[in-house]
Parts: structure tokens; sequence; C-alpha cells
């Protein structure tokens, strides 16, 4: 013990500065005069666990257990690493004990178990103990070393007591809100865990570390990620090394906030922007090279809405009509856009006695439908597409359909000015539409409902977690009749207007959408690193595409302006220069 306690406080000393060293060095000081003094168990264990506790806040150790552990896999594992050593059943009487040095431990003395945590075991089975057999398993895959970690923790409880763990689980809120996510229960100690629960803390465990994969355990994973990113951010940032700083922030939002953001918009969407808001504005500030006393401020501001965030994901499940509300109010929010542009060419075409050319609209619409449905299966189960991949592919998706919009809104402007649909409708009723025109209608129509689909199937993926599926699916074809009775108003509705009328009208309607992808496109680009964002104090209004930065506004007013000055251009006499 004198030699563990000295062996912790030399590799304090040489930790990096920080505003806790001092006090950690301390508190090391203070653990080895009570062993010197030979002090009781309990004092001693007492000031061991404060320093560690202590240690790991001023130092996080940046390692998060997966959501998912494969128990039986953890178990092979033990057999083949640690049995030899440690026994069968983890009584510490392998058949190599008798010759260690150092006797290994039983991890099914519930004493000593009740002391230890998952992720206290899973830095043992990483780093080793210096001066025993006990070597480091660093070769293992760290998913491997987690699953060995919870594997082991759980040696020391019976089945009767995960039983008794799981009726407690499922019948208390308030045990449940104990422990939150999975990086809680990797943390947690049965003697931590009693002060606050009693002697249903045992029982608890028992149950919980045998059943790690529980979905509850899984809300509000990736928002303890976050602020460990966010923790280490602000510390490089005040080391000086402010491109790391910028990193972890980013990391923080795509790591940490992005894999729970649909989760978190379906139960609040206000809480979902106020999050997004203060953690683009704390990488701005990075970004920046702020006074450090205003960065504290705004990591002061991200971690409180986190807090609320993970409030949030950790309450009971959803009414069914909150998970109504929000089933209709996605689909009818991500297949607006959507609609409005597969519901202009389809007019158009009938406008303009296309109808050969409809199969091409549906096979683009359609497909992107199957496309992403797929895209999703694929980023979920097979390569786990990261946060920043999902915002690149909206910020490409919307930025391309923005060009095309644009372009398409002053094709359908010019030939609403002066009758010069006329001439072009009557050339297309004697000739046929070239290939290419066709495959730009399959293209746009392919792009708008496809940079809505895979967003979509996240947040509905979401809300089936919740619970609720009656409620889920009622939403869901409330909001499809919805969408289709807008879409048979709007044809019909064309269908009245004079030609030229409709293509003013569309060609306004393509070039605000255009407007509108423009900043959600930018913004996109931002949320993955690709471009840095500076600040403006204007309303953040997603459904319009408005950001408060500078990149997405400029984009925007970029749109806006090319667009009228086409329109302006159109307007001017035949023989002069006009966009075509």
């Amino acid at each position: 013990m004198k030699e563990f306690a000295q062996t912790a406080k030399q590799k304090i000393t040489q930790l990096e500065a920080n505003e806790h060293k001092a006090e950690l060095v301390a508190a090391a000081d203070d653990l080895a005069t009570r062993i010197n003094a030979m002090e009781s168990p309990e004092s001693v264990g007492t000031a061991a666990r404060a320093l560690a506790n202590h240690l790991l806040q001023a130092y996080p150790v940046a390692s998060t257990p997966p959501v998912h552990i494969d128990t039986a896999k953890a178990k092979q594992l033990y057999q083949e690493n640690c049995a030899a050593c440690h026994g069968l059943n983890g009584h510490g009487d392998g058949p190599l004990a008798a010759n260690l040095p150092t006797p290994p431990i039983a991890f099914a003395d519930p004493v000593r178990a009740a002391q230890r945590s998952p992720f206290a075991l899973q830095q043992i089975i990483t780093q080793g103990i210096e001066g025993t057999p006990m070597v480091g398993f660093t070769a293992l895959p760290e998913a491997d070393r987690w699953a060995l970690a919870f594997y082991v923790s759980q040696l020391a409880f019976s089945v009767a007591d995960q039983e008794a763990g799981k009726s407690l689980w499922n019948g208390s809120d308030a045990i449940r809100a104990q422990i939150p996510n999975i990086d809680a229960l990797a943390g947690m100690t049965q003697v931590e865990l009693a002060t606050r629960i009693g002697d249903d803390a045992r029982p608890v465990l028992a149950y919980l570390r045998n059943h790690v994969d529980k979905a509850a355990l899984a809300r509000g994973q990736g928002l303890t990620l976050a602020k460990l990113r966010l923790h280490e951010s602000y510390a490089a940032f005040t080391a000086g090394n402010k491109t790391a700083a910028r990193d972890l922030a980013l990391s923080a939002y795509l790591d940490g906030v992005e894999p729970v953001e649909p989760t978190i918009a379906t139960r609040d969407s206000g809480i979902r922007t106020e999050l997004e808001t203060a953690m683009s504005t704390y990488r701005t500030m990075v970004t920046e090279n702020v006074e450090t006393q205003k960065l504290t401020t705004q990591l002061a501001a991200v971690n409180a809405v986190l807090d609320k965030a993970e409030l949030l994901l950790s309450a009971s499940e959803a009414s069914p009509t909150t998970t109504f509300v929000g089933s209709l109010t996605i689909l009818l929010r991500e297949g607006l856009e959507a609609l409005l542009m597969v519901v202009t060419m389809l007019a158009f075409l009938g406008k303009t006695a296309r109808e050969d050319q409809l199969p091409y609209v549906h096979a683009g619409w359609i497909g992107a439908l199957v496309a992403g449905a797929v895209t999703w299966a694929v980023a979920t189960y097979l390569i786990g597409v990261s946060g920043a991949s999902r915002e690149l592919t909206e910020g490409f998706s919307s930025l391309f359909a923005a060009l095309v919009l644009l372009g398409v809104g002053m094709w359908m402007h010019r030939k609403s000015v002066a009758g010069r649909w006329q001439e072009y409708f009557n050339a297309k009723l004697t000739g046929s539409l070239k290939k290419r025109s066709a495959y730009v209608l399959f293209g746009l129509s392919f792009i708008a409902v496809y940079r809505e689909v895979f967003e979509t199937i996240l947040f509905y993926a979401a809300l089936w977690q919740e619970g609720n599926h009656f409620a889920l699916t009622l939403g869901l074809i409330v909001g499809l009749l919805l969408l289709l009775v807008l879409a048979v108003w709007m044809l019909r509705y064309s269908k009245r207007l004079p030609i030229g009328r409709f293509l003013s009208v569309s060609s306004i309607l393509v070039a605000v959408l255009a407007v509108v992808l423009a900043g959600k496109g930018i913004a996109g680009f931002q949320e993955a690193g690709i471009l840095n964002i500076h600040s403006i104090p204007v309303p953040r209004i997603s459904l319009l595409g408005i950001f408060p930065t500078v990149e997405s506004v400029l984009a925007q007013v970029i749109v806006a302006v090319l667009a009228m000055v086409g329109y302006y251009l159109n307007n001017q006499p035949s023989s002069s220069k006009a966009v075509t």
C-alpha cells in the first residue's frame, strides 16, 4: 500500500498543469499519511476512492463503453485470458494461482466487488498493475476489454440478485434516474450507489451489469461523450492548442450529440435547436480565439443545455399524444420541400403536354425512397456512417439541388415572360424531349426526395424506440394523407392557371427553395467541420434554411441576388442578353 501510494503521487506530479493538480498532490500525501499511520481500512479506502474520483474529474479518461456489450464473447475471453489465474468462476483459485508471487484477485468476493466499477476494471485490464503478474491486455480491442470488465464485474452476484434487480429496475423511475446511461453504469460502484438507494444497490447492479444492452441505458450516452470532449477541448484551448480545441469541439457535436439528436428532436425540438446553437457558438469562439473567460462562460452554457437534454432523454417514455404529434410533424416538416419540387415538375409536364416524361419523375422519387432506406440500413447495421458523413451528404445534396433549382427557376421565368413559353411549347409538340432533359427530371426528383428520406427515417427510428407504435403509425398515415391532399390540390390548382402565370409562380417557388437549400447546404458543411462558423445575431429558422452564421446567410443572399439578376435580365427585350 505504501508503494502504491508513492507511485500514485509520483504519477500525479508528472501530469500536465491543471487547476486541480495541487489539490490532487495534497490528497495523495493525505492518503500516504493515513497508510503510514495504519488508520482503519474504512479511512484509507475513503481517501483512496476520493482521490480516484477527483483525479478522473480533473483528468478525464477519453474512453467510453460501447452501447452493446457482447456478453457471450466476454465469457469466452475470460476463460482464455483470465481463468488460469483468477479461477473459472472468479474465486482467485485458478491452476496457476498457487505459484504466483502476488495472489490473484477474487472477483467473486462481494466485499471487494462492492468497491469496484466496470470502468476501474477496464483500466486495470488495459494497463495492468505494475509490480504484479497482472499485465495489460492492450492487444485486445477496446470493445473486448470493456466486455471483459463488465463480465468480471458481475461474478460476485447471484442469479437471485439479478432477478430481484430486474423487478426493482423496471418498477422504479427513481432508481432508473440514478443510472441514466451506460456511461453512468460503467463508473458506478455498489458502495456509491448504496449512498443513493440503500440496500437495493446490490441487486440493481447485478441486473444491469448482466443486461448492459438495455435500450434505456443507451439513452444520453452520446451526451456524456459530448461533455467529455468539450472538457478536453477547453483544456486544449487553455493550453494554447487551438487546433485540437476546435477538433474536440467538433467531435463533441458529431460523435456525442448528433447520434442522439433525432431522439431529442422528437421529444423537444426547442432543446435540439438550443443545443445546436450553443455548441456552434462555442466552436465559433474557439476558432476566433476569444478570451478564456468568455469561453468558460459559453462552456457552462453548453453544459447547462446538455444537462437539460440528458434529463429529457432519461425521462419516462413519451405519451401516445406526444408520439402522434411528433410523427405527424416530422413527416410534414421533412416532406414538404420534396413534395413542392416534385409536384411542380409534374404540373409543368402536364401543362406542356409532356405526360410521356412523367415516368422519369416518378422513377426519381420512388428510387430516392428505396435508396434512402438502403442508406439508412447500411449506415445503421453495416458500416456505422459517422455524423460527419451524414452532414456532408445533406450539405452536398442541398447545394446541388439549390444550383439546379436556381437554373430551373430562371429558365421557367424566361419562358413565362412575353409569351416565350408558346414558342417552346410548339417546338416540343413537334419533336421529342431530349434524353438529357429526361435525365435531369429524374435526377432532380431523386435529389429532392433523397436528401429528406435519410433524416426522416432516423427520426422515425428514434420515435420507434420510444414505444407507442400505434400512435407513431397513425401519425405517419395522417401525415401521408395530408401530403397527398396537398399534392392533389396543387396539381388541380395549377391546371386552372394560365401557362404563363403558372411558369411565373413556379419560378418564384423554386427560387425560394433554392435559397432555402443553399442555407441548409452551408450549415451541413459547417456542422461537419468543413467550413468555419462565424456567428451573427439572426434568428435560427431551420425550416427556411436560416442559421445564425455569416457563411450560411451569405450563401442565401448570393443565390437570391443571382435569381433577381436573372429575372431582371429575363424581363429585358428579347434583343438584349437574357438568362436561358
